[in-house]
């Protein structure tokens, strides 16, 4: 579970892009030591939340070549849950979640990728983290950097 930094109202494409790929960094984690046949339904909420995101970039903020800013989708009661609905076409919607699988794969193959490339690193901080559960920002960057 990752600790937030104090609320951000603004982020930009590229910090929304690394949050998604960091939110299927669990999945990719299982897969890559776990083997595919082997993940669980732990990743369940961050995959939820990466296909939500995602689906905002495309719907509400404009953020993508394909619609450019074109609002997609209304959000009715946004201070008490924000029920969203698609405000398109069908054949524009199945397009959107064509679109969705393609973000939310290439985060997915992003993470996996950068989880195989440190994977000496993710097994020190996973032995760390078992022995004292919580690791900080500092402590990670620490042994992160050592090799």
């Amino acid at each position: 579970m990752q600790v937030d930094e104090g609320d951000r109202m603004l982020m930009s494409r590229t910090e929304l892009l690394n949050k998604i790929a960091t939110l299927t960094g669990g999945r990719s984690a299982e897969e890559l030591i776990f083997g595919e046949d082997n993940m669980t339904t732990g990743a369940s909420n961050d995959i939820e939340q990466a296909t939500k995101l995602v689906r905002a970039m495309i719907t509400r903020y404009g953020m993508t070549d394909d619609f450019d800013m074109v609002a997609l989708e209304t959000v009715r009661n946004q201070y008490l849950g924000g029920d969203a609905s698609l405000a398109c076409a069908q054949d524009t919607a199945s397009k959107i979640d064509g679109r969705v699988v393609e973000i939310v794969k290439a985060a997915h193959q992003k993470a996996y990728k950068i989880l195989k490339e440190n994977e000496t690193q993710l097994h020190k901080l996973a032995a760390y983290l078992l022995e004292k559960e919580t690791i900080t920002g500092e402590e990670f960057m620490s042994l992160l950097n050592h090799e």
